[in-house]
């Protein structure tokens, strides 16, 4: 069985049956929470690979779990997937700006879930790319999978981290929405394009801070998507 264990954290038995059982035939190890109390408590006892966090749940919202995991150091790189039965875009963009790094509707297939999960978990986990990047005062520790601005590390998620990395390695090219979901995310992962514009507006948070302001290398291409440029700042 896989090394990976997977938090399945919703009030209703038979979608948590459905996705241990689902989740199991593709060997990772699963642990299950119907309330937001118990599901902090696991995290904390288990430290999962991976969260599957439902939005309406009994005793505080999905949401609310959420925004405690990411104020805390221990969990706040924790990757987590919202799944909703909200489809309204307003919802869909509250929960990845909370800091869900996908988030899948329901009904929805189980093999589409497994692919989003391997796909993460490999932006989360570290892939191949150990090089160190640099662009002025702003370093990319691939190995590390840290970033700094003037040796003050910054806070920044699985994806942004993969983003970033993507464009420190390819930069004053012009690319797509689709392009980026195809190299970061991965070519077999449905995500909607959407999605690529809350990652960078929470890159380019990240890379604000009191050592320097280096948002302004994420470039808006009107009509295209998104550039790296650093011409002017090396």
């Amino acid at each position: 069985m896989s090394t990976d264990t997977v938090l399945i954290v919703d009030d209703e038995f038979a979608i948590r049956d459905m996705l241990r059982m689902a989740l199991e035939m593709a060997d990772y190890r699963c642990i299950e929470a119907e309330d937001i109390q118990k599901a902090y408590q696991l995290i904390v006892d288990e430290r999962p690979s991976i969260v599957l966090l439902d939005w309406m749940l009994p005793g505080g919202s999905g949401l609310e779990l959420m925004r405690r995991l990411k104020r805390e150091e221990l969990t706040r790189e924790m990757p987590v997937i919202m799944l909703t039965a909200k489809t309204a875009e307003d919802n869909v963009i509250q929960g990845l700006d909370v800091g869900a790094d996908d988030y899948m509707t329901k009904p929805f297939a189980p093999r589409e879930l497994i692919a989003r999960i391997k796909a993460l978990l490999r932006r989360s986990g570290g892939g191949t790319e150990s090089e160190k990047i640099q662009v002025a005062d702003l370093l990319l520790d691939g190995e590390s999978k840290r970033i700094f601005i003037a040796d003050q590390p910054l806070e920044m998620g699985p994806t942004e981290f993969n983003l970033l990395q993507f464009f420190m390695s390819h930069p004053e090219r012009a690319y797509t929405r689709g392009q980026l979901l195809d190299q970061v995310w991965g070519a077999n992962v449905y995500v909607e394009e959407r999605t690529v514009d809350v990652h960078i507006r929470r890159l380019r948070k990240a890379l604000q801070s009191s050592a320097g302001d280096y948002s302004n290398l994420i470039q808006t291409v009107r009509g295209t998507g998104y550039r790296f440029s650093p011409r002017g700042v090396v």
